[in-house]
């Protein structure tokens, strides 16, 4: 098919954090050197900052390099933290570490609790106001390339698709978008990410990635509970020794609060819920007071990359790079990633620029990316903690986490030289074990006070896909999905996914079980594409816009 096109400088897919920080710095550079160059930035939300869903206490490191009187300018960190607390909890109590006994990267000190996705549009509005082109509402459905096999851009998706392929009246085929060199920063487990690392071996003596899945609740509390400031991490109940995870609670503006929970990927029972993890965690006697009395207002879940250092890929490809959380700069231990995946695009928009500058085709790598990277505070950011996560699956829960202690107070005593070694990681769905070697778990029914259901969440997500297209939830065996993840596994798409999108039908006997996929409740948290036992869910781009539209999350 004969296509429309349009050619840029650099073409950015993905108006997150990272995404914004690379366009706004490539024009930067463009606006001082007196050069018209030209980027865009495609995002798949009906607008920037609809699918962003974050805690979240961010460091304000890189926004201070990027836009230096942001303040002046009116950006959306409004509370910051005033205070910080760590609490170990037990079925019915609790105890609250001591904040000295922490490492200092453990502090929140300048920090800012914000909504990520208020701050993703006030970056939005900044690039704009700079001549750079957003195009919300677009997908990028697939890459484009040159006859050598470099990136030449990304297709967007059509648009107007009948669910059996067919052409509806509102049909808009996708159009090319051309750049010299391509960056790709559509989030955690993103498609195009996905298949790039696949086609140029990009994890070549690199650990898998490994996620964690976030399920996080905006509520609105009563006044005299309310303490704006204050930051609240959470380990222990209600997950077994063997799992890791843990919860947040923090105070913003507004007598708001954002409350969330954590589980990470790699548990090995299946009939482990993360969402009813997080409905069980606001039942605990130190936290169910604080939303008595309080109004839910808004709900939503994403994946979370918790590789770390070793799980970094290859960050470039012939014609472009992988940025932000496309590759994977999270902190866990710190719990942020907002900072680096902003450096990480602010970095490549640098090399971008140096090698147009240069003349240089846009065919070849930006081998001044990973090479700036190396040299950047957010490898010595993340290399430091390079052991913290791993330990804990390694080790279980408590003498993992002493581990990870340890570890972290070596590095920053500068003692690190002492622990050479670096921990591995297994892939999240080789750590499932089969039904019949774990006990089900017996997670109490929903209240309606604190406590609630996938559906009525999914409904405060403002979750919308446009009827009548192709399901974007594609299996690759449709037998597989009985035959091994229902058979072996009792089913843990039913019980993984966050939003109701899988449940299994059974006949009026109770048997012929029947996969039925939901799509139309794909919050796009991509803990599919990743927890899969079998890995034969693939995740793949709806029409451009449907998803969530998270309001201030």
């Amino acid at each position: 098919m004969e296509r429309e096109f349009m050619e840029y400088d650099v073409v950015i897919v993905g108006g997150g954090p990272a995404g914004l920080s690379a366009a706004i710095r490539f024009k930067q550079l463009a606006d001082e050197a007196g050069k018209e160059l030209m980027v865009c930035v495609l995002e798949k939300g009906s607008e920037v900052g609809a699918h962003i869903l974050s805690g979240a206490v961010i460091d304000p490191v890189a926004l201070d390099e990027l836009i230096p009187d942001w303040k002046d300018k009116g950006a959306p960190l409004l509370t910051p933290v005033t205070g910080n607390h760590h609490w170990v909890l037990k079925e019915n109590s609790k105890s609250e570490m001591p904040h000295f006994l922490l490492p200092p990267l453990m502090s929140n000190d300048g920090n800012y609790i914000v909504s990520l996705g208020n701050v993703c549009r006030w970056l939005s509005e900044q690039a704009e106001n700079m001549g750079i082109e957003i195009f919300p509402g677009f997908t990028g459905a697939e890459m484009l390339y040159h006859e050598d096999g470099s990136v030449k851009g990304v297709l967007t998706g059509d648009m107007g698709v009948a669910e059996d392929g067919s052409h509806k009246d509102t049909y808009m085929p996708g159009m090319e978008l051309h750049g010299k060199y391509t960056l790709i920063a559509e989030g955690v487990r993103g498609s195009l990410a996905k298949g790039l690392i696949e086609k140029f071996d990009l994890r070549a003596g690199k650990e898998p990635q490994t996620y964690g899945i976030g399920i996080k609740e905006l509520w609105e509390v009563e006044p005299g509970k309310h303490h704006q400031g204050t930051v609240i991490h959470t380990q222990g109940w209600p997950l077994d020794k063997e799992t890791v995870g843990g919860g947040f609670i923090y105070h913003l503006e507004d007598n708001q609060v954002a409350i969330g929970f954590v589980v990470g990927l790699d548990y090995s029972n299946p009939y482990l819920s993360p969402f009813d993890e997080m409905q069980r965690y606001k039942n605990h006697p130190a936290i169910r007071p604080l939303l008595e009395g309080g109004r839910r207002i808004s709900y939503g879940a994403r994946a979370i990359n918790e590789g770390g250092f070793q799980s970094i890929p290859k960050l470039t490809f012939p014609g472009g790079a992988l940025i932000g959380c496309s590759a994977g700069f999270v902190n866990v231990p710190r719990i942020k990633g907002t900072h680096n995946a902003m450096k990480t695009g602010m970095m490549a928009a640098e090399a971008a620029f140096a090698a147009i500058v240069e003349g240089r085709e846009g065919k070849d790598e930006l081998t001044a990316y990973p090479e700036a990277f190396e040299k950047s505070w957010v490898y010595k950011d993340l290399y430091r903690v390079r052991n913290a996560k791993p330990a804990i699956h390694k080790f279980g829960a408590v003498l993992g986490t002493l581990y990870a202690g340890f570890d972290m107070w070596m590095n920053n005593l500068g003692l690190g030289f002492l622990l050479p070694w670096t921990f591995g990681h297994d892939a999240d769905h080789k750590c499932l074990k089969p039904a019949s070697e774990c006990k089900p778990i017996d997670y109490p029914k929903p209240d309606g006070v604190v406590t609630f259901d996938k559906l009525s969440s999914v409904f405060l997500s403002n979750t919308n896909h446009e009827e009548n297209q192709p399901c974007h939830l594609k299996l690759k065996d449709d037998a597989v999905a009985v035959d091994v993840n229902y058979t072996v596994y009792a089913g843990p798409e039913a019980r993984f996914c966050p939003a109701g999108v899988y449940e299994f039908i059974l006949d009026d006997e109770g048997e012929n079980p029947k996969l039925q996929i939901n799509s139309q409740n794909c919050v796009h948290c991509k803990t599919c594409d990743i927890k899969d036992p079998t890995q034969n869910i693939n995740w793949t781009v709806p029409e451009g816009g449907g998803g969530p539209n998270y309001p201030n999350m």
